[in-house]
């Protein structure tokens, strides 16, 4: 008897011709034609990831519909009403620094507050400013953080980026009001978004990106790559929240370089999509320098999500902090890779990594591997990690009060969470977060 073929990775549907006609559509710069077209060179050179890759080796997607997921459809009768209301609202009472929004790949929603701009800030769609801001966009749009040659998925996402956001904050600009901008999903296909952030030295923004859709009717994927450029001095505080639907497929790169002393708290919340694998990572690269990571994630149902997080301390005198909590229902699985890296002459570096995560069903799974790659002698860098079902002592005492399973469930849960949510700056974005919770522990997704 012949042994059973097994199903290959196979890319997406996407070719040369995609790039040159997205290109042409916007009418784009030439160097951002020819950048695109260079990347999608990168693209083709490299492999599809299968798990006989260390970083894939958990992660696969070959149930991906291409031929549904891959396609590229442009937005049809869209507008801002399309998303949520709750996702529209203003950051700080009626006030924030600026809101754009992208439903589909097309921009519904571009307000930003006079302030910003009396300040120098920037803060526009990616093609706009890749027209009116050239020589800023060309020298940090993926030529820092990310680059094509980081993987077969930043490759593509260089080449055929749909939409964008480019923020940037002058040297020594304190801005008080914050930024928002969300992209919302409506339909099955493609889109590919990418975020371009630029502190200059001694500037500061907080800064949140919220990423949703509906539960579509077929396979969707989202490319995405998230580039924060922190520089000497300067301070971020960056907010990235997900709720895909349960056919959204994500793939993305995230990266963060900071420089001499500079901050970065990074929070990042994963609720929903069928399959998420993202890379997070954070160099520290000047003397000084300091990176927080935060993250809460809640996969239920057949929901998986690949969280791989790495902490490069490149310079002396660097600190990080990892705190990633999760909680999973059903039959949902995680993974969690997290690594610290040492350079030779980063002494002094202080870097610390946490991965709790609750077990609520019997077919849930969690792997969870920390690592340490220390090539200096004198730094001080830990890990823990920890999961469990949860705790039936405490629900019983809950319940032994008076509270009924799913509500003493959810003070379990909400507790939990706390140590990630009072990161977060936005009070109603964690009532949102803290909403979400409550639907999945309802089953009401």
């Amino acid at each position: 008897m012949g042994r059973r073929a097994t199903r290959e990775f196979t890319a997406p549907p996407l070719t040369r011709a995609d790039v040159e006609a997205l290109s042409a559509r916007y009418d784009e710069p030439d160097w951002l034609r020819q950048m695109r077209l260079d990347a999608w060179d990168v693209y083709e050179s490299l492999p599809m990831p299968t798990t006989k890759d260390e970083p894939w080796r958990r992660t696969d997607y070959r149930h991906i519909d291409w031929a549904s997921a891959g396609v590229l459809k442009p937005a049809n009768g869209v507008s801002f009403e399309n998303i949520p209301a709750a996702n529209r609202q203003p950051l700080l009472g009626d006030e924030q620094g600026g809101l754009i929004a992208f439903v589909d790949d097309k921009r519904v929603q571009y307000d930003i507050n006079p302030a910003l701009a009396a300040q120098g800030v920037i803060f526009t769609d990616l093609r706009t400013a890749a027209a009116e801001y050239p020589d800023l966009v060309r020298e940090h749009l993926m030529t820092q953080a990310i680059t094509p040659q980081t993987g077969k998925f930043a490759a593509l996402n260089a080449a055929l980026w749909t939409h964008g956001i480019f923020l940037y904050v002058p040297r020594g600009a304190t801005v008080i009001l914050p930024a928002h901008s969300i992209f919302y999903t409506t339909q099955p296909g493609a889109t590919l978004g990418h975020l371009l952030v630029v502190l200059e030295d001694g500037a500061s923004i907080d800064y949140l990106h919220e990423a949703l859709s509906p539960t579509l009717d077929a396979d969707a994927s989202y490319v995405g790559a998230v580039e924060l450029i922190v520089k000497n001095g300067a301070n971020l505080r960056f907010v990235n929240l997900q709720d895909w639907g349960h056919r959204m497929y994500e793939f993305s790169h995230q990266r963060a370089r900071v420089g001499k002393d500079g901050q970065l708290d990074w929070i990042t919340g994963q609720m929903g999509g069928k399959f998420t694998k993202a890379f997070m990572e954070i160099d520290l690269d000047g003397q000084g320098s300091w990176g927080r990571m935060s993250a809460m994630y809640f996969p239920d149902g057949d929901q998986f999500m690949d969280l791989d997080t790495q902490q490069n301390h490149n310079a002396p005198n660097t600190t990080s902090d990892l705190l990633f909590k999760g909680v999973l229902k059903d039959e949902a699985r995680s993974v969690w890779q997290g690594m610290i890296k040492a350079l030779p002459g980063a002494q002094k570096t202080d870097g610390f990594q946490a991965n709790r995560t609750m077990l609520m069903g019997k077919g849930a799974r969690s792997d969870s591997i920390p690592g340490l790659e220390i090539e200096a002698d004198d730094v001080r860098c830990t890990h823990a990690s920890a999961t469990g079902q949860i705790e039936q002592e405490v629900l019983y005492y809950l319940m032994s009060r008076g509270l009924p399973r799913i509500e003493a469930e959810k003070l379990v849960v909400d507790g939990f969470f706390v140590p990630v949510l009072d990161r977060i700056p936005f009070e109603n974005v964690r009532d949102r977060l803290m909403a979400y919770v409550e639907r999945k522990l309802l089953g009401a997704e």
